[in-house]
């Protein structure tokens, strides 16, 4: 019993951290655009979002492969969770590409 409640807190905890992880992705990504800096925001950013979600695989696996699974599997969950709630790209540039002209 003990082991089972270990493994299902590991797997919340994965859920937690994609959710960190992909949901400041998405976060980032659309604040990205209209930022003065976003080179800077995106390091930031990614910086942060790796920085906690290693931290958070450490403390939860604690040594163990199992625990570290299980947390890998809330992750990869919370990973088509956060596409899902996100929605399709924004269909704004409807407007095909112009070509280029040839040369005379």
């Amino acid at each position: 019993m003990n082991e089972t409640v270990t493994l299902l807190s590991a797997g919340v905890a994965g859920l937690l951290l994609g959710g960190i992880f992909f949901g400041g992705l998405w976060w980032t990504v659309r604040k990205g655009v209209s930022a003065k800096q976003p080179a800077l925001l995106f390091l930031g950013s990614l910086l942060l979002r790796t920085a906690v979600t290693v931290a958070g695989f450490y403390v939860v696996g604690d040594g163990q492969w199992q625990r570290l699974l299980v947390c890998l599997l809330g992750f990869v969950i919370a990973r088509y969770m956060v596409t899902r709630l996100a929605g399709p790209p924004a269909e704004h540039c409807d407007v095909p590409a112009k070509e280029a002209g040839h040369a005379p």
